[in-house]
């Protein structure tokens, strides 16, 4: 597929997106970008058209900055820092904005005997203890979530 046909279906998703969710001052909107370098993340009163706060990878108040990229360990320390920044600002309820990309992640699977393990992690009696693959996206959500913020 062209680079312009997949920029221009991009588009289209985000702005099916957008004429659904819709932040408030007590609700906003928790708008989530990502370059190929950098995560930003802003909450944003749309019936004021102002920004209420704001984090990315690349602000000042960013501890280890340097070391933070757009991947699914920034992801973590970026949504655990926006959540903190929102609560710090009065946010404890958010509408999440995707900005059109895809919240994929996996569940662990269930338990296999020991004979088709492969020599993965075993907890009791031969049973796998797989954790759940996270996608960036899925992964700034969680940890938002588990810093305090409701959505």
């Amino acid at each position: 597929m062209r680079t312009e046909k997949k920029q221009q279906l991009a588009k289209l998703r985000h702005w099916r997106i957008r004429k659904k969710v819709c932040g408030t001052k007590d609700r906003p909107r928790m708008s989530v970008c990502f370059t190929n370098q950098h995560i930003y993340v802003q909450f944003i009163d749309d019936e004021a058209g102002r920004t209420l706060a704001s984090v990315s990878t690349r602000g000042k108040a960013t501890p280890d900055r340097d070391n933070l990229a757009a991947n699914v360990a920034g992801a973590k320390a970026i949504g655990a820092l926006a959540a903190k920044t929102a609560l710090e600002k009065g946010i404890k309820t958010v509408v999440f904005d995707r900005g059109g990309m895809r919240y994929h992640w996996s569940p662990p699977k269930a338990g296999k005997d020991s004979k088709g393990s492969k020599g993965k992690n075993k907890g009791e009696k031969g049973k796998e203890t797989a954790k759940p693959f996270y996608g960036k996206l899925a992964a700034l959500a969680n940890a938002a979530r588990e810093a305090g913020l409701k959505f």
